[in-house]
């Protein structure tokens, strides 16, 4: 008996570890579903193709390292992931970081950090640590992700303005000075080439929003560097010409020396990949009703790490960007991904010696787009509604990932966010002589009247065929609100309303609003109609300065349980007829 446990047990673990891959060809894979995959590959490449390259360039080493890395660690995560449709490679989050490892230990350093950083992500997998990732409080993913945009803004103003400069400081200020030293070099050809490329992709993006306007915009100021013969600098003239094949499997000179020294830059690669794969692989389950082995998908990055460095590539992680292209072009399955990267292959092979013409300010040009697209301006805006310990903690991690250090930034931004968090449990706790309260100390319309009446299998049996009710008791902040993105998966059946009593949570915060809102969405890609019950005061207050709003036959606020079953009925009625 307690031998059958322990193989079950095993298998268990063992299954949180299955790579997506096997379960797709276990489910039956067709070849319908090979042609979608081979679109959305195909899509994926030429969307990733200008992107590693800039990529590269902007972490301070050649375009061919950002293509290597797309193609060996993009193989690697689709090929081991534990999500259906996560694309890999390297991403705008790394560039800090890799720049100042470059600067201070040199490209043997880089590759010691990616192979650390590999071996912590499967390390973390393999002791179940990838749902302790859910647990981030959002204004520090916030804060860093802005302040990674405004280092990628700022590490671009050489290129896009053509500086005539040797080196650019790794640091925020020292580099703004020395561009400030330096700004009588900026060269006009190279300004409206930049200029160029930002009016075509964000053209593009307005007109026409299913053109791969990154690689467009490449081409286009490419075509006018040579057509009137611009005095720019190109891929060819800074870098040489790119390779016509991938790197041999090698470990270049690795200063081992250094280990304890590079650990800290090893743990903040490790925990960026960990969380920016994490969270493109729960975007990604909301856009196809999926479920991500959260386990198995650090594994695959950290064998995808490790293998990227030891064919000299970059760090790597999910990208959400390319995630959610490969959705929207049809990818279903591991395949596509894995498609994406031979189709990067064969685009280095057969377009490398075309690829030295592309001009550098054109690579910025599109850098500085994916910096915007970064600084989520309107999420940024909205958290700064939030109570003042979690601007407190944005501002923070913001301030510090720009100016001082991204490993720096997160230490503090996470010390910060647990000072807030136990302040904030302090504040909620409430001491009782245990008297119930008298109908004249109760709200004329609040919910606690009704439940005091009732218990709740009463009034479960209440409720109209086709709607449910869920009760939360206790604050929703970042430690608990990641409970609310299995609630809707509780049901055999979706319910055409859904009621979510909120009068027992007493404190919100900016984590809980944001979770409120996936479920919202959620519950609107289900055709779910969503009614929130007995909000408090402070959780009415900070969802309403968060900007989340109610929208007819979506969701609704009420003030009481009462009121939203009779909300449940009119909007079932409606339906019906």
């Amino acid at each position: 008996m307690a031998f059958d446990r322990l193989r079950a047990d095993r298998a268990r673990y063992l299954r949180m570890f299955e790579p997506k891959l096997l379960t797709v060809l276990r489910e039956g894979y067709r070849f319908g579903d090979f042609r979608r995959d081979l679109v959305a590959g195909l899509t994926v490449a030429v969307v990733a193709l200008p992107l590693a390259m800039a990529l590269a360039i902007a972490s301070g080493t050649g375009p061919e390292k950002g293509l290597h890395t797309a193609i060996i660690a993009g193989f690697l995560i689709s090929m081991l992931s534990g999500s259906r449709v996560q694309i890999g490679g390297p991403t705008a989050a790394f560039i800090p970081v890799v720049f100042m490892v470059i600067q201070k230990f040199g490209y043997g350093g880089l590759i010691l950090c990616t192979l650390l950083a590999g071996l912590m992500l499967i390390a973390a997998g393999l002791l179940r640590l990838g749902t302790l990732m859910k647990y981030m409080p959002q204004p520090v993913i916030t804060g860093f992700t802005a302040g990674i945009a405004v280092s990628i803004f700022s590490s671009q103003v050489k290129d896009a303005l053509g500086l005539q400069m040797d080196t650019v400081p790794a640091e925020f200020i020292p580099r703004w000075a020395a561009y400030a030293r330096h700004i009588a070099t900026a060269q006009p050809a190279t300004i409206a080439l930049a200029v160029l490329g930002l009016a075509v992709i964000v053209g593009l993006r307005r007109w026409k929003p299913n053109w791969p306007g990154f690689l467009i915009a490449l081409l286009a100021c490419s075509t006018a560097a040579a057509a009137f013969a611009m005095p720019v600098e190109t891929i060819g003239s800074r870098f040489g010409g790119l390779p016509l094949s991938l790197p041999d499997f090698a470990i270049p000179h690795i200063p081992f020396e250094r280990t304890l020294e590079l650990l800290p830059s090893s743990f903040t690669i490790a925990f960026l990949a960990g969380v920016e794969s994490l969270l493109s692989a729960v975007v990604a389950d909301g856009m196809i009703g999926g479920r991500h082995r959260s386990n198995g998908e650090l594994v695959a990055q950290g064998v995808a790490n490790v293998g990227s460095a030891l064919f000299g590539g970059l760090p790597a992680t999910g990208a959400i960007a390319r995630t959610a292209t490969n959705i929207r072009s049809g990818g279903r399955s591991p395949v596509a991904g894995m498609l994406h990267a031979v189709f990067l292959l064969a685009f280095m092979l057969l377009l490398a010696p075309l690829m030295g013409y592309v001009p550098l300010a054109a690579l910025a040009a599109v850098l500085l787009v994916v910096a915007w697209n970064m600084s989520e301006v309107e999420h940024f805006r909205n958290t700064l509604s939030a109570p003042i310990g979690d601007r407190i903690v944005l501002l923070l991690t913001f301030v510090l990932t720009a100016l001082v250090d991204l490993t720096v930034a997160i230490q503090a931004g996470i010390v910060v966010a647990a000072f807030v968090f136990m302040f904030r449990m302090s504040e909620s706790m409430e001491i009782s002589a245990g008297i119930r309260p008298t109908d004249d100390d109760l709200a004329p319309q609040s919910d606690v009247r009704d439940d005091e009446a009732r218990d709740d299998e009463n009034q479960r049996a209440r409720l109209p065929k086709g709607v449910e009710a869920f009760q939360i008791s206790g604050p929703l902040f970042f430690g608990s609100s990641n409970r609310l993105d299995s609630l809707l998966d509780q049901f055999f059946e979706p319910p055409k309303v859904f009621i979510l009593r909120m009068r027992l949570v007493p404190v919100i915060d900016a984590s809980g609003v944001h979770a409120l809102r996936n479920l919202a969405r959620r519950c609107q890609r289900l055709g779910i109609v969503l009614v929130i019950s007995g909000l408090q005061e402070q959780p009415n207050r900070v969802i309403s300065n968060m900007q989340l709003q109610e929208r007819d036959g979506e969701l609704h606020f009420v003030s009481n349980f009462e009121r939203a079953v009779r909300l449940a009925e009119t909007i079932l009625e409606r339906q019906a007829h």
